[in-house]
């Protein structure tokens, strides 16, 4: 992996570079919203839809490197479902990181989803060393999650309201946010203007029509300027990081 831009290096690119790169911001007073996506070269989010066939060891670093460095890692339901989410994996080496970095030993996964449908069987909850939060509605039938073990927040009454939902992960004190799609929740986020930080990699490959692209549903009121940040180059695949540009 080669560091293209803002500096080229004459060495590969070590998780202590990544770390820096990928940082949050210090002294953070609200949650800070990073999403992370693969793409192919013609804007698909994925193939047969799964995210894994866009993916890549070089992408795998970056998608890993979110999850160390969070308080939390958000995804909508649709996505949890589709691939199988379970709770965070983390290494005895990544834990004791995360730790030395003022975090706990491995961050929750929380899910958000309006109707709260969740199997409260599946791997979310019964596959995990922390448990899972599960952001809904108040609508939503919340019993039997709770039963399984999540830690449920109301943000909304017929959809989820994304700023309330933040406003209670941050009262957690869970404020490096770290969103790993799917598509519906970004294009939510990006409507609310909630995302602080866009991490794309584009893997070259033709994936061709009928495959969604990173964002769906709702539309955003106007588009939001961004800073590119830094560049990297694997193999044909190439990892974008994009910064909010403020006032942009």
């Amino acid at each position: 992996m080669q560091l293209l831009w803002p500096t080229t290096p004459a060495d590969a690119v070590s998780d202590a570079d990544l770390e820096r790169l990928y940082g949050y911001p210090e002294g953070l007073t609200r949650p800070w919203v990073q999403v992370n996506f693969v793409s192919s070269a013609d804007g698909a989010a994925a193939v047969d839809e799964l995210s894994e066939g866009l993916s890549h060891p070089a992408d795998k670093r970056i998608f890993l490197m979110g999850r160390l460095l969070s308080d939390v890692i958000l995804v909508g339901a649709g996505t949890a479902r589709a691939e199988g989410y379970r709770g965070a994996r983390i290494t005895p080496e990544r834990a004791a990181r995360r730790v030395s970095l003022g975090l706990s030993e491995v961050p929750p996964i929380a899910v958000v989803t309006r109707s709260g449908e969740l199997d409260p069987a599946g791997p979310l909850f019964t596959d995990t060393k922390v448990p899972p939060i599960v952001i809904t509605t108040e609508k939503a039938p919340r019993a039997a999650l709770e039963r399984a073990g999540a830690e449920v927040l109301v943000a909304g009454t017929d959809d989820v309201d994304l700023h309330r939902a933040l406003e209670l992960l941050g009262e957690r004190g869970l404020r490096r946010v770290d969103c790993e799609g799917g598509p519906m929740l970004f294009g939510d986020l990006i409507a609310a203007d909630l995302v602080d930080q866009l991490c794309l990699t584009v893997a070259p490959l033709l994936a061709g029509a009928g495959e969604r692209r990173i964002a769906d549903g709702r539309p955003a009121p106007e588009p939001r300027r961004l800073d590119l940040a830094s560049v990297l180059f694997e193999d044909g695949f190439t990892m974008l990081r994009y910064r909010r540009r403020e006032g942009g």
